[in-house]
């Protein structure tokens, strides 16, 4: 019987050689050698998470918020460094997607689709 674990640590030491991740790293640190962009990036970072704070608690986000928010979306998309990086981000975020897809498999086949009767 195989060690799930072991199977584990061979797909994350596979994911830190993939392209992707590669990609991921260098961007990343491309933008974190830049002082400007490194601070507009973290000011984004920021906007999000408190976003997503209010959601997860189930608050409300005012207009004035969502302007914001949309202001600094609007900032960070015109820095190449910082675009790059965020398609990065969501390249390797569909990778971990479509990833947790396959493992979860045996999971669904057993409790995902209703019975058919």
């Amino acid at each position: 019987m195989s060690n799930l674990y072991d199977a584990a640590y061979e797909l994350e030491r596979t994911i830190r050689q993939s392209a992707e991740y590669n990609e991921l790293k260098r961007r990343f640190a491309e933008v974190n050698a830049d002082p400007a962009a490194k601070g507009m990036f973290e000011n984004f970072r920021q906007v999000q998470m408190t976003i997503q704070q209010k959601q997860m608690m189930g608050q409300d986000i005012s207009p004035d918020e969502i302007q914001q928010a949309q202001k600094t979306v609007a900032l960070v998309q015109q820095n190449p460094k910082i675009s790059g990086l965020m398609e990065a981000e969501q390249r390797m975020s569909m990778i971990i997607a479509e990833l947790n897809k396959i493992v979860l498999k045996p999971l669904d086949e057993i409790y995902g689709s209703p019975q058919q009767g």
